[in-house]
């Protein structure tokens, strides 16, 4: 067994983190996230602890920050040169998903679905916790996801079919993109007000 398939397998087995419980979500992906790291040799068991205090001691002052990110960052990168790294280093974490989401830089240029929004106001909060934004609703029927973090994605759009179902009673298609680090941070921005 290789050992994408090693991960994905782990990720697929665990239970579903409900969407009532941002913080359970989040720690889930960064239980996940950090074994791709690992796992991948995308980066040392030293860098991604630090990395972890990091996005820890943020989400503690209600700042959320992306494990990627701050992986990139502990390893050195300087901002001329992060975009290029944090790309890498969601490229490894994908490279153990199946489907791996496509990278889908247009995305960044999506309207943000505000009714969405409003109407799931615990998802918008579980979506910021995620630094995920939702990118297209089409009422409850086709929505989409996008994120730096494809595991961050993952995340958010089964947390959103677990409630659009317990709601509605239906089942949602779901997309999940991946982003660039420049339109993962101007959607950040525009969707949460970071």
């Amino acid at each position: 067994m290789s050992v994408a398939s090693a991960v994905a397998l782990k990720q697929q087995s665990q239970a579903p983190p409900q969407s009532d419980n941002p913080a359970g979500t989040v720690e889930s992906c960064l239980d996940l996230t950090t074994e791709a790291l690992l796992t991948t040799r995308a980066a040392s068991q030293v860098e991604v602890s630090h990395a972890l205090d990091l996005v820890r001691k943020a989400a503690a002052e209600h700042f959320p920050v992306d494990l990627v990110e701050a992986v990139a960052r502990s390893q050195g990168h300087h901002e001329e040169h992060l975009a290029g790294a944090v790309m890498t280093l969601a490229d490894k974490i994908a490279s153990t998903l199946n489907p791996v989401p496509p990278l889908v830089p247009f995305a960044g240029k999506l309207i943000a679905p505000s009714a969405f929004y409003e109407s799931f106001e615990h998802l918008h909060t579980l979506a910021r916790a995620l630094l995920t934004p939702v990118i297209f609703a089409e009422d409850t029927d086709s929505i989409g996801v996008a994120s730096l973090n494809p595991i961050a994605a993952n995340l958010l759009s089964t947390a959103i079919q677990d409630s659009v179902g317990r709601r509605f009673g239906i089942r949602p298609f779901l997309t999940i993109v991946r982003l660039d680090y420049e339109s993962w941070t101007f959607l950040c921005r525009k969707h949460f007000e970071l």
